[in-house]
């Protein structure tokens, strides 16, 4: 089924890439995957495709994506997505009975709907929210310390058409409502937006360190926190302090000493020339050359391993790559232009590929062998059935 995405969406598509620099529009496939489930409800082959579209990628790509992240849902989902989490804090604590007694009121298993279209369940690996289990969320949205009863209860009134509160943040909205906040557009219904202050099992360590008097050595909770222009005025300072603590550069009294060649010679700390130093052999048959920066590092690595010498002999005036020598013989003569590819035809033609049964490189006649002596119940030994079998399994 091919779906059309309306205008409005395909404005929000506009605006979403344009928040990013245009050679990096690919940064706004995210967004635009909970655009298109925010229409649909999930992502379809027909969102693939658009997201494909509006971006310049392909299928594959965008498909790579979408397959990787759980948010992503690849087929219709009810209005309302129901996570219990199973890990092991929630789990200790009575999480999975809250699943297995939702699953069995509901009617649905693992990632399933419920007949209505209202309700999609799943089990969670973790919802980041250990101090408060067992939790569940519904639509991300945290309802803590849950049992099987308050569960659901939960379900019941969503199912009745209702909106239960959270235990922290705003109001329940749909799934498609909530893929329209994560693609980032603001959520205009009322009381979409609510203050949430920490509940005391996040509080109790603090409450504990204020209890026996622990704290950071130094720490005064009433400092009061800068603001960025405050920071910075605070980091130019430091530095120009710093600029200026520095000792002044000590000025050569003596003129330069000349050399040889007329150019001028390095000094030392007495204005005394110094001899020059020899130049440190690299090994290479030609000179080292610096690599351009603008070379990518895929390119550097096949420049300076080169497989496939060309030069016919050390005394060759071709250039290898630098900072590497190419390999000579106890005669002094270098590798010929084909030895790599013979070397590497004969190491294929010695290993050959693995086939549906033997990995590669396992000789199917040793395989055969050590098979027909342990079904004789002997080795050319003649060893007994229990050591033929692990003869045959060393060979």
């Amino acid at each position: 089924m091919t779906t059309t995405f309306t205008d409005e969406t395909r404005e929000r598509a506009r605006e979403i890439i344009a928040r990013y620099p245009a050679d990096r529009s690919r940064s706004a496939l995210l967004p635009l995957l909970h655009l298109v489930q925010a229409e649909e409800g999930y992502v379809s082959p027909a969102g693939v495709a658009f997201c494909a579209e509006v971006l310049g990628l392909n299928k594959a790509q965008v498909g790579a994506v979408a397959t990787f992240y759980t948010m992503y849902k690849r087929k219709p989902t009810g209005d309302f997505l129901v996570s219990v989490c199973t890990n092991t804090m929630c789990n200790v604590l009575g999480g999975q009975e809250v699943y297995d007694t939702l699953a069995e009121h509901l009617g649905v298993g693992h990632d399933e709907t419920t007949a209505d279209g209202t309700i999609t369940l799943e089990h969670a690996e973790c919802l980041a929210a250990c101090d408060y289990g067992p939790v569940m969320t519904v639509n991300y949205d945290f309802f803590d310390g849950v049992d099987a009863s308050t569960a659901v209860g939960v379900v019941d009134e969503l199912r009745a058409g209702g909106r239960p509160m959270p235990t922290r943040g705003a109001r329940l909205c749909t799934l498609k409502e909530m893929a329209v906040q994560l693609a980032g557009f603001a959520d205009e219904r009322d009381g979409a937006v609510a203050d949430g202050g920490p509940g005391e099992p996040t509080l109790r360590g603090l409450r504990l360190a204020q209890q026996h008097g622990v704290s950071v050595p130094g720490f005064d909770p009433n400092t009061p926190i800068r603001s960025k222009a405050e920071a910075d005025k605070a980091a130019a300072e430091a530095k120009a302090k710093a600029e200026a603590a520095k000792p002044a550069p000590v000025e050569a009294s003596a003129a330069p000493v000349k050399g040889g060649d007329g150019a001028s010679a390095p000094t030392g700390a007495a204005g005394v020339a110094e001899p020059a130093k020899p130049a440190e052999a690299s090994g290479s048959t030609t000179r080292d050359v610096k690599a351009p920066d603008d070379k990518s590092p895929q390119v550097r690595t096949a420049e300076t391993r080169q497989p496939d010498a060309t030069v016919p002999d050390v005394n060759s005036a071709a250039s290898d790559a630098p900072g590497t020598k190419v390999p000579a013989d106890r005669t002094g003569t270098a590798p010929q232009a084909g030895d790599a590819r013979a070397a590497e035809a004969a190491g294929v033609a010695a290993n050959a590929p693995a086939g549906d049964g033997k990995p590669a490189g396992d000789e199917a006649g040793a395989q055969e062998r050590n098979l027909t002596e342990a079904k004789a119940g002997t080795d050319a030994d003649g060893a007994a059935p229990a050591d033929a079998n692990e003869t045959g399994a060393q060979k």
